[in-house]
């Protein structure tokens, strides 16, 4: 097989490697498989291809169409992951690391899709927040709302996941709207490259949407504005150099950096040997060592355990690290493949000599170990480093210095606190982890380390079976950290989303506020539907379409009959003495769960229709308690309509009860499944 080319696809067309091209080396065998980069690329053009084609195309689409293009997207490449195993082996990863990156960036897709869906609107302008009451009547609002850029993202990816670190930057920005060029690592660029085409040849995303950059970026960084994001990872030097450009800072151009981390993991003071805790926390530590060789920015760098388990921690885990056969990582019997190359073997090895000035080393010697199936001096192979630091409060490089690949640090504490300050010293990591069955031990520890920490990562007995692990960060939640770790967020589900998009606060009257959120605002104008809207499929509804039901009077013997029928014989519905010793009741009230009973018998129409459920309600709020003789009705209006398949949608309505007086009296939104 010959020396592949890696392609750039920049302003709708591949370009081959030109001028710059840098040969790309196997992992395994150190030979050369492919060269990647052209110096000739018209960055100028790119940008402008997306901006001028790609963004106008994406921001015409709603959450929801983009929401779909993102899950069949992900389907796409799900069809074609055993080329993409079959090309990634070259990185030294294995089938076990492969399920990680791939099957782990198509997931992340498949959740900001279904996010995009559930959370977000089949509209261009997202809602951040309430409303806001800025006038004593009402009739002069407030409400802060997100719309996408209208620039280009610009995605600097690192070496070590190259389909998971495009993806889970990708999903969010194409959910926002934004199109995105794309610059992984030229190490891996490959395994990119290809899953670049499967995107692009599916033709599920606009012209302009996706572009590749395989090799450098130019000047290409000199060109953005302040509608541009540089989202980054790697390492703290290179954010450094990158984030304080001058044209950068003057254009204030939004950065998001996901660099250096040196995590921790802390054994649980209750976690003594024999317990399921400090088998699960070996399990962890080596897992985190072991997997992609230890290239994860999460994985655990420094092992902080009480001082009197130190020793025990060092032998469980040099037992369980001593089982890891190290070899080819094509094969079935390989559990850690190699590093990425033999550049990153050599930066490891180096920055493992500066940990042995403070540490001592207690497991794996890099100059004698067994690899299965290859050449050790060739490919970029290392066994797993454990090392062991006597006197942590001392020591200074173990807590800024990074080996990002199979090593890590034992450290012992001598209490809680002890050790909380060991993991802060990092100053800033991605994720720590407690392993405890204590709850108050995690407490102290996230109220002691949370700010130095993106998450934190609590695990036991109860919850090892389901739980995800250690380095695995999730679409759902928060991915980043302070300080070191870059000061950055990715994925966290709609915050991620937001990254792309600016915040607006927009003021005005509620009929404003009403048509530029294509959601219906308190206050604002009502439509009178031609028929019942019970009636009226969801496609035919009208945001603003209003009912107002005839009043209903609430007796006492409604009230007793409800309180034998439910069993509520609360003393406010059934004392009157005790009613008024109460301070917000005149005497003997309603319920206010028959008041509601008696709103759905008030604006339910009965008959066969589309409104094909009642799914619950939401913002339930008594204002005013009911005393028997008193009177409500009620208003009904379609609030917000949220497509959900081909056969129906959600509507929001908002439910208004008011007495005789025209008083509020409770107020909710009633949310309903209907029929298109």
């Amino acid at each position: 097989m010959g020396i592949r080319e890696i392609a750039s696809f920049a302003h709708g067309e591949w370009i081959a490697p030109g001028a710059g091209a840098r040969p790309i080396a196997s992992a395994i065998t150190g030979e050369v498989i492919a060269q990647a980069g052209n110096d000739g690329l018209r960055v100028i053009d790119m940008l402008d291809y997306a901006r001028t084609t790609g963004g106008p195309a994406l921001r015409k689409m709603t959450f929801h169409d983009r929401a779909r293009m993102l899950k069949a997207l992900a389907t796409e490449i799900g069809k074609h992951k055993q080329a993409l195993y079959d090309l990634s082996f070259e990185t030294g990863a294995t089938q076990a690391d492969h399920m990680i990156d791939i099957d782990g960036g198509i997931g992340t897709m498949f959740v900001f899709a279904s996010k995009g869906r559930r959370e977000m609107p089949d509209a261009h302008v997202f809602l951040d927040g309430e409303i806001e009451q800025l006038s004593r009547n009402g009739t002069f609002l407030g409400q802060h709302i997100c719309t996408p850029l209208q620039g280009v993202a610009v995605h600097i990816n690192a070496f070590n996941f190259p389909v998971w670190g495009m993806l889970e930057k990708l999903a969010p920005t194409l959910l926002a709207g934004v199109p995105a060029i794309v610059k992984p690592a030229t190490a891996t660029c490959y395994v990119t490259e290809l899953a670049v085409r499967i995107m692009l040849d599916s033709g599920l995303l606009p012209d302009g949407a996706l572009q590749l950059v395989s090799g450098g970026v130019g000047d290409m960084l000199d060109h953005l504005t302040c509608q541009d994001v540089v989202s980054f990872t790697g390492s703290a030097d290179t954010a450094f150099k990158l984030r304080s450009s001058e044209h950068l800072m003057r254009e204030s151009v939004r950065f998001v950096a996901e660099q250096d981390s040196l995590n921790a993991s802390i054994l649980g003071p209750d976690a003594i040997p024999g317990t399921p805790e400090f088998d699960l926390f070996i399990k962890e530590v080596s897992r985190e060592m072991t997997t992609k060789a230890g290239q994860k920015c999460t994985a655990i760098r420094r092992i902080i355990a009480p001082q009197s388990q130190t020793e025990a921690v060092i032998d469980a885990l040099s037992a369980r690290l001593a089982k890891t056969q190290i070899g080819d990582p094509r094969l079935e019997t390989t559990r850690m493949g190699a590093l990425v190359s033999n550049s990153q073997k050599r930066d490891v090895l180096e920055k493992a000599a500066i940990i042995s000035t403070e540490a001592e080393r207690v497991f794996g010697d890099p100059d004698s170990f067994a690899v299965d199936g290859a050449d050790r001096d060739k490919g970029a192979f290392l066994p797993p480093m454990l090392f062991h630091c006597a006197d942590p409060d001392a020591a200074t490089r173990i807590h800024d210095t990074e080996a990002f690949g199979p090593v890590s640090t034992v450290m012992g504490y001598r209490d809680l606190d002890h050790a909380i300050a060991l993991a802060n010293r990092g100053q800033g990591s991605l994720v720590a982890s407690v392993i405890t069955h204590d709850p108050a031990v995690a407490r102290e520890v996230a109220l002691g380390a949370g700010a130095f920490h993106g998450r934190l990562y609590f695990n036991n007995r109860d919850s090892m079976k389901e739980s995800t692990g250690h380095g695995s960060p999730l679409p759902h939640m928060v991915h980043g950290g302070p300080g070191r770790a870059g000061g950055g967020e990715e994925m966290g589900g709609v915050r991620g989303v937001k990254h792309y998009m600016q915040r607006t606060a927009i003021q005005g009257s509620p009929d404003i506020l009403t048509a530029i959120g294509s959601q219906w605002v308190p206050g604002g104008t009502e439509i009178a539907g031609p028929a019942h809207p019970f009636t009226r499929r969801f496609g035919d509804l009208d945001i603003g379409e209003t009912i107002h039901t005839d009043p209903r009077e609430v007796t006492l013997d409604d009230i007793e009959h409800f309180a034998e029928f439910t069993g509520d014989t609360f003393y406010a519905h059934m004392d009157d003495d005790a009613a008024k010793r109460n301070p917000f009741f005149p005497g003997r009230v309603a319920h206010g769960y028959l008041l509601l009973s008696f709103a759905a018998g008030l604006f339910v129409e009965p008959n066969e229709g589309p409104v094909l459920a009642n799914t619950g309600l939401d913002g339930l709020r008594f204002m005013k308690p009911v005393s028997a003789g008193d009177s409500i009705k009620v208003s009904l209006t379609v609030k917000k309509k949220t497509p959900r398949n081909e056969d129906y949608g959600e509507v929001r309505w908002h439910v208004t009860l008011t007495n005789q007086d025209d008083e509020k009296v409770a107020e909710y939104e009633l949310l309903t499944m209907n029929a298109y």
